[in-house]
């Protein structure tokens, strides 16, 4: 029906004040909206405070709306903030009309739920039968009676491709540092008699730096690596898990010296 009023006699309330994706101000500003047309006759009055995190998001939409010629008032230009929640004296009407038996506040911090409490018990709601929640805890309800009923595991499941909640914190962080710092491999070859090297130490690296470019450092990498392992040799070590251990802490060490970076090194030894 907005096509049979002129622009003078309309006026739209509309949601995306946050900038949400799919909201109608995001899809109206970006000109993808299938009933409203922005024109440089409108004003855009946005009545809401950026959520801390939607910040950009919102700030897109303003951009959007003011390339079009749009007139946009926000809140760094005017007071216009307008709460999207009740007051006290509006939920203390609500709990009086409905007269709950059993009350549970939710959403919100958990300093909220506590306010939102004392509200319902200022107007009557026994103690006893509200339950403030928390993840993971189980409220058990019948027709009879509410309880709490323990407790349930909650947390983060991670999706990765096909695999549901096999990726872990220990993955994303190596994720995280191969992203970051890349990846150093030394491979060497020892005796499984003598336990001496006969082949390396190589040194691959990827993500970490650009090899050609880098030839001195890798060299000195190597230079250093080979000097630990006849340390090795010398002290008669041939533990595979402390040769590991000992050449990562060094190399390591002598990286973030050089570089402040601090990649992943794997060191990898064959047998023969």
């Amino acid at each position: 029906m907005i096509k049979s009023y002129p622009d003078d006699r309309l006026t739209i309330i509309t949601t995306g004040s946050q900038g949400e994706t799919m909201s109608a101000l995001t899809r109206m500003a970006s000109g993808e909206h299938k009933k409203v047309q922005i024109t440089p006759n409108d004003l855009i009055i946005i009545s809401a405070n950026p959520i801390p995190g939607n910040e950009n998001a919102v700030s897109k939409v303003i951009d959007d709306l003011m390339k079009i010629g749009a007139e946009v008032v926000y809140n760094a230009l005017e007071d216009i903030h307008v709460s999207g929640h009740a007051c006290q004296e509006e939920q203390k009407l609500m709990i009086s009309l409905v007269k709950p038996k059993y009350f549970i506040p939710v959403h919100g911090e958990y300093r909220q739920l506590i306010a939102h409490s004392e509200t319902a018990k200022k107007v009557g709601v026994n103690p006893e039968n509200i339950f403030i929640m928390t993840n993971g805890r189980v409220l058990e309800l019948n027709e009879y009676e509410a309880k709490l009923a323990g407790t349930v595991p909650v947390g983060r499941i991670m999706v990765d491709g096909l695999g549901v909640g096999d990726v872990g914190n220990i993955v994303l962080r190596d994720r995280q540092r191969l992203s970051q710092d890349g990846l150093i491999i030394i491979v060497l070859t020892m005796d499984s008699v003598t336990g001496t090297v006969v082949a390396g130490p190589d040194v691959l690296s990827r993500g970490f730096v650009y090899v050609r470019d880098s030839e001195n450092l890798m060299e000195e990498i190597k230079k250093l690596l080979r000097a630990k392992i006849s340390e090795f040799e010398e002290k008669h070590i041939t533990d595979w898990s402390t040769i590991k251990s000992l050449l990562r802490e060094e190399l390591r060490d002598y990286i973030y010296k050089k570089t402040k970076r601090d990649p992943m090194i794997l060191p990898i030894i064959m047998e023969v």
